[in-house]
């Protein structure tokens, strides 16, 4: 399961301005009409699944209740996934 607060950059508490303003420096990075990158598409679609679900009340919510759930769940791996992104995203 990707995290779609990593995925657009964000901390768990953002606000939907947030959200939104990361989306569209995101969507805009990755577009495939504008990166060369080959998984371009790819990444596009995983910022607009995670903006379809982090923009909606509803979604959100049953979101990061699953994330703490699989938190409780499997700690371990949890604590790794956390950990790797933090990593990639400073290295």
């Amino acid at each position: 399961m990707s995290d779609h607060y990593t995925t657009l950059g964000l901390h768990s508490d953002a606000k939907l301005a947030d959200i939104k303003k990361a989306f569209r420096q995101k969507a805009a990075q990755h577009h495939p009409d504008r990166s060369d990158a080959a998984d371009a598409a790819e990444r596009f679609r995983a910022i607009q699944q995670a903006y379809e679900v982090l923009s909606d009340d509803t979604k959100r919510q049953a979101y990061d209740d699953n994330r703490r759930r699989n938190l409780l769940d499997d700690p371990l791996q949890t604590a790794r996934d956390i950990w790797g992104s933090y990593f990639k995203t400073i290295l």
